[in-house]
This record gives structure tokens, sequence and C-alpha cells, in this order.
């Protein structure tokens, strides 16, 4: 392979440029997404996407002119060796049997604006390093703006070393893995981090170092095989080429490699749109391509759950005490004035469910019926039903999410049902005006009933007495008047009474239904506010996280 083609190795294809304001919008709609999946999707699934807004934010508000390189590789890989040669100055200690590098050294080419970059890196101020200075003229121009680390060995002994280098690989904008003869293959390297790298293809780079010291067949035959490798990975097609520090086949494809790499100031965008696109291809099996949810619960589902909130608040024994009230009321009003007083004795069968007619404050909760074991459970049933139905068809977790939040308001749902029916307007407060034409003839009945009576009473008293009798006026064939109008007086408001009482029965049916009408809106009110919406805020959170994965995958 000639000198040529091992340079154009180096990018084997140019990625599609990455517009800066894209990558932002892109890192906005992966932030909507995890404010609409929080609460609903396990904590665990939402770390990675919070990690790459933060880090994309912070990335791009630091400098784009400078592109961050990063040397890994273990022990006795020769990459301190790479780092040095590259920079010309023995920088960066070298060992071959045990680990030596702790913290990662940087060396900088252009100092300008680097600084708070390397600060977010976290290089220590003592192991970062200037490469130009005036003595080099233009001879490192080419590389001006590359901020070169040295990593730790991430086959370190000590388990700080291995953590230091996790944290840099997810911060650098490209990567060279260094790899050596004797360990290329190690299971660790490429099973814990190439593998981990698919998405991250075009900022990735495989060298196999130390190639000084095998012939040149070796060193084809063994990049062959570390291709090969690579392709297990899921990393085929990225530049594997072979350098040494010292000696042949050297560092001219490497640093052409990073010439070209600082001239297109584009690492750190392709590796942040990377960092995006993986974390949204982990995302997207929480989120369905072709489900659509309105954001509503089939009306059926809500019809059977405030059907069964209802019987198990009494909805039913309420507005069978509203009949029964009704008749009890219109008895009162419309029967025979004189015995009246004795249906007073008798309660309202609303008063005993402590109810009063009209809006009332809420009673005491003993007051209302109590629901049974069944109806409880036909609740708890219609509220399973409402969360199934609502959640059909979505990924997980989100039926499980739907299913909490069918839950989340139950405990106050008592209450609510107890309010709900107390400040019920049951209507049994209103008095018809045909109950007050009828009551107004029952009381004239009862008046000519009352007048012939005394007057009856007047002649006996005056006949017990001896006293002359006082003849009446007659009617008729000389039928008393009195006597006329005490029969016809009780005999008018009989009849009267009798005429009414189906009208009264009428009336009676149409008063329990509008209550019971009346009574399962209000309880409706409570299916609504204390399991519905619950819902259906969890259904808009899935559309919303749908949405914006969707906006995020551009």
């Amino acid at each position: 392979m000639s000198l040529v083609e091992r340079i154009k190795q180096v990018v084997p294809r140019q990625p599609r440029p990455i517009d800066a304001d894209l990558l932002n919008t892109r890192a906005e709609a992966l932030r909507r997404f995890v404010a609409a999946a929080e609460g609903h999707v396990p904590e665990d699934r939402l770390v990675t996407p919070r990690t790459v807004i933060d880090r994309a934010g912070e990335r791009l508000a630091l400098s784009r002119a400078h592109t961050v390189v990063a040397l890994a590789g273990a022990t006795g890989s020769g990459k301190s060796s790479l780092f040095n040669a590259l920079a010309g100055f023995q920088l960066s200690r070298v060992g071959v049997r045990r680990p030596t590098t702790g913290v990662a050294h940087a060396c900088v080419w252009g100092q300008a604006g680097a600084t708070p970059l390397l600060d977010w890196l976290g290089v220590p101020p003592n192991r970062r390093f200037t490469r130009e200075s005036a003595l080099d003229g233009e001879d490192e121009a080419a590389l001006r703006g590359l901020v070169l680390l040295d990593l730790p060995d991430f086959d370190s002994i000590e388990a700080r070393h291995r953590l230091e280098v996790d944290r840099l690989l997810r911060l650098v904008d490209l990567v060279i893995w260094v790899l050596d003869p004797q360990k290329y293959a190690d299971r660790v390297v490429h099973q814990r981090y190439l593998a981990q790298f698919q998405r991250h293809r075009d900022v990735t780079v495989v060298v196999l170092n130390q190639a000084d010291r095998l012939s040149r067949a070796d060193s084809e035959r063994l990049v062959a095989d570390l291709r090969r490798l690579l392709e297990a990975d899921g990393l085929g097609g990225v530049p594997v080429f072979p350098t040494s520090a010292k000696g042949q086949p050297g560092l001219a494809t490497l640093r052409s490699g990073l010439e070209r790499a600082v001239a297109a100031r584009a690492a750190a965008l392709v590796r942040l749109n990377g960092d995006i696109t993986q974390a949204v291809a982990d995302l997207r099996p929480l989120v369905t391509s072709s489900s659509k949810t309105s954001a509503t619960v089939p009306r059926e589902a809500v019809n059977n759950l405030a059907r069964a909130l209802g019987d198990a608040a009494g909805a039913p024994i309420v507005a069978e005490a509203t009949e029964r009230s009704y008749r009890h009321r219109a008895t009162g009003t419309l029967g025979w004035p004189l015995l009246r007083w004795a249906r007073r004795l008798r309660p309202d069968p609303l008063r005993r469910l402590h109810l009063q007619a009209g809006p009332v404050a809420r009673p005491e909760a003993s007051s209302l019926p109590e629901s049974t074991a069944a109806q409880k459970a036909a609740v708890a049933l219609a509220s399973r039903e409402v969360a199934a139905v609502a959640s059909a068809g979505l990924p997980e977790p989100w039926p499980a999410a739907v299913a909490v939040a069918s839950r989340s308001r139950v405990d106050d749902v008592p209450d609510a049902l107890d309010v709900a029916v107390a400040s019920a307007d049951l209507g049994v407060d209103h008095k018809p005006a045909w109950w007050r034409l009828v009551g107004a003839l029952q009381w004239l009945g009862a008046a000519a009933a009352l007048g012939g009576l005394a007057w009856l009473a007047v002649r006996a008293l005056f006949a017990l007495l001896g006293l002359p009798n006082v003849e009446g006026p007659t009617v008729g064939a000389g039928i008393p008047l009195a006597t006329v109008l005490l029969g016809g007086g009780l005999l008018f408001g009989l009849l009267l009474a009798v005429v009414v009482r189906p009208f009264v029965a009428i009336a009676a049916r149409h008063a329990r239904a509008r209550a019971e009408r009346r009574l399962r809106e209000s309880i409706a009110g409570v299916a609504n506010t204390h399991i519905v919406t619950p819902v259906q805020e969890v259904l808009r959170s899935y559309d919303d996280a749908r949405e914006a994965l969707a906006a995020a995958s551009a």
C-alpha cells in the first residue's frame, strides 16, 4: 500500500457535513424527550441522554477551533511513545510492563482559547504542554488547533485510571486506538471499548503500533487480521494502518490524518452527532414509529368507570331515596290537610341518609351508603380497564406508567365521591306549581267540610241544651247544607287524592331518574379528575416523547 493510500485511509470516507445549528436542534429535541419521559420511564434509561445533552451544550460552548484527539491503548502499546514523537518532546513517561500514565497529558498546538477546553476535560495544569513556539516558525502550523491527549492505560490495575479513561473517552472529539502486535486481538479492548464505538466510526482510528518490529509481510498480515476483528466489532471501514514511534513505517500517515482532522474542524460536531445518534437509537424501543395516541381514553371505558364509581358511591340508593322523598313530600302537600301532621311523624327518606336538598356542604363520611366489596372490586376492574384500553399498543414501559397514573389518586376517590354525591343538586327542594293548585283545592274542600261540621255541631249543642232548633239552609230534597258541605268536602278531598296519585307516581319516577342522572354526572367528574386525567397526562407525555425523538432522529 502506498503512502498516499495510507494517508487517504486515515479518513476513508468524508462524513456529510454536520451543521452546528442542526446539532443544537437535535440536542434540544433530545432534551424534550427526557422532559416528557421523566417520571414515566426508568431513570437508568435517561442517564445517557442527559449526559449527552449536557456534554453537547458544554462542548459547543467551548472552542470549536480546537480538535481534541485522544491516544488510547493498553499498557505497553506504545501510545505514550507516539504522543512524545508527535509532540517532538519527551512529555509523557514511557513504560512497558506497568502503567506509568496515571492522568491524562495534553499537548496543545495553538494555545489561544484552549484553556477553558482543557479545564472542561479535567487535564491538570501541570500536565498541559504547548507545542508551538517562535523557534518552530510555521513548521507546526498544519496541526494548529490540535489538542492531543495521552490517556491512562485502559487495562491499568488501578481502578481510578480506568475510570479516567472511560470519562475522557466520552468527551474527546476523535479517538486513536493504539494497539500492539502482541495484544491487538485482546478481547477486553474489542468488547469493552471498540465495539462500543460503532456509532462513532467517523471519529475512530485504529493503528497497529510498534510495526517497526515486524517484517512488511507480517505487518500486512496483522493489519488484515485486525480489520477482520474490527469488522466483527461493527467498525468495518474505519482507518487501520501500522505506525511506529521510530523507524519504519513511522508517523507520516498518522500525522497527515491529524492534519486533515484539524483542518476540517468538524470532529467535535461529528462526535456529538454520533453521541446523539447513539442516544436516539438506545431510546427508540421506548416509542414506536407508527403509534400516535390522541391522549384521550375511549368513551366506553370512561362510561364503565363512571358507572362503577356511581354504584360504589350509592347513586342508585340515593336516587331511590329521592323517589320516596318525592312521594313523601307530595303526600304532605297534596293529602287531606287535617291529616298531614301524621305524615310528618315519618322522616323524609333523604333525611335518613343525612342529605339535604340542593347543594350542601360535605356530610360526614359515615352518612353516605357504604360500598360493598363487590362494588370496590368493580371500581378497581374499571380502573384497570381504562389503563389497559388507553395504553393498548404502547411499548414498555408506557403501559406500566399509564397503570400507575390510573392509581395515582385512588386514595382520594372515596372522599371525592362523598363530596360529589353530597353536592349534587337533586332538585328535591322544588315544588311544582300544580302541587300548590291541588293543595289549595284540598284546603277548599277541607274548609267546606269544617264549615258543615261546625254547623252540625252547633245544632247538636242546641238540641242537647234544649234550646230551640236552628234550622239551616237546605238543598235539593231538603238535605241540610251543612251535611252537604261535610260530606262533599270529605268526598272531594278523597277523590282529589285518588286522582293525583298516578301523577305523583309518574313525577316521582322522573325525580328519581333526574337525581340519578345528576349524581352520575357529578361522579363522572370524579372519574375524570382522579383517574382519566392522570392517564391522559401520561398519554400526552408519550406523544411529546415520540415527537421529540422523531425530531432528534432527523
